[in-house]
């Protein structure tokens, strides 16, 4: 059997702290036939100029289209019969794309595999860049197996199953993934693993980390609305009874001073919002010990109530802008 020629493509917005990290990882894979699609998403930073000195084939958007457009043009410059995208904020270990090539080979049914990014960070991180990869990692790791969602910044998929599911909805620019993946899943089927490995740079600092929270959570009403459900894997009923109950907790807490009672409320909803995913509570005190633990219950705390308060300003938005409701029904320019 021919070893496939395998599509790299990397969307790149101002990554230049990343990119020449990201492209060598890509250089050192031990897959034999490779072809690497960089396309700049009209940087400002000049991580472009970076990428150039690679052995890359740059492309540059006339204007920022986000994502999805960033990798429709990236597939549209490739001829793999796999399209392997990665996000110029990670890098791969040096067998993620023979990994992803064995998998298909082993199982004609997928049409993408998803790689789960390390539990270490790119780079020396504060606290909150450690809490989000610690998150990050486990979230992935606890849905390994077949999915609904994709997870588009390290992961492989068939060129024949993406050309059917379309292209990414150039529309989207923070929920692109799950709507590709849904029109991927109706089609074939999407596997998470670990055999696909790669380590991230992600948000360092809290304020930005909240806002991806309350936007993407927001967001994501109108998907969840349309289909009736959540996407299968990371997204648990016990996640979202998690994020209810801390923002219940944040919401008492400043009610204790004038009303004492309420304590007991702010710490059964705390309690409830932590047994809710006691298993990445587990995690955690086994990777970092009970002193980060804390600190990480707090984070999570503010990032699940950040979660409930973009899903209440969804539904609030749903509820009378049409133009939101449609958000995920009309369908993506080709």
């Amino acid at each position: 059997m021919p070893t496939p020629l395998v599509s790299v493509v990397v969307p790149l917005y101002n990554d230049r702290r990343t990119v020449d990290l990201c492209l060598r990882s890509i250089q050192a894979q031990s897959h034999p036939r490779l072809e690497v699609v960089v396309v700049d998403d009209a940087s400002t930073d000049g991580s472009a100029e970076l990428a150039a000195a690679h052995p890359v084939t740059l492309v540059r958007a006339e204007r920022n289209g986000g994502p999805g457009a960033a990798r429709n043009l990236g597939v549209h410059h490739t001829t793999g019969d796999i399209v392997f995208f990665l996000d110029a904020d990670l890098t791969m270990h040096e067998d993620a794309v023979a990994e992803a090539v064995a998998l298909f080979a082993e199982n004609p049914s997928y049409g993408a595999v998803f790689g789960i990014p390390d539990k270490e960070p790119l780079f020396p991180e504060g606290f909150i860049g450690q809490y989000r990869i610690l998150q990050y990692h486990y979230w992935r790791k606890s849905a390994e197996g077949l999915v609904s969602g994709g997870f588009y910044a390290l992961g492989a998929v068939r060129r024949t199953a993406f050309e059917q599911a379309g292209p990414f909805n150039p529309a989207l620019r923070q929920t692109e993934e799950i709507d590709h993946a849904e029109r991927l899943a109706a089609r074939c089927s999407l596997l998470l693993t670990s055999r696909v490995r790669g380590r991230l740079s992600d948000e360092s600092r809290l304020r930005p980390l909240l806002r991806k929270a309350f936007v993407r959570s927001r967001l994501r009403v109108p998907f969840y609305l349309d289909r009736g459900r959540a996407m299968r894997g990371m997204e648990t009923g016990g996640r979202a009874v998690a994020s209810l109950l801390a923002a219940v907790a944040l919401a008492t807490l400043p009610l204790i001073p004038r009303q004492p009672s309420a304590a007991l409320v702010t710490a059964l909803a705390l309690a409830g919002s932590v047994l809710a995913d006691l298993g990445q509570y587990r995690f955690v005190h086994r990777e970092r010990g009970t002193g980060f633990l804390l600190r990480f219950t707090l984070a999570h705390l503010l990032v699940n109530a950040a979660v409930t308060a973009g899903l209440a300003t969804g539904l609030a938005q749903y509820a009378v802008s049409p133009r939101f409701r449609r958000l995920y029904t009309e369908a993506p320019a080709a």
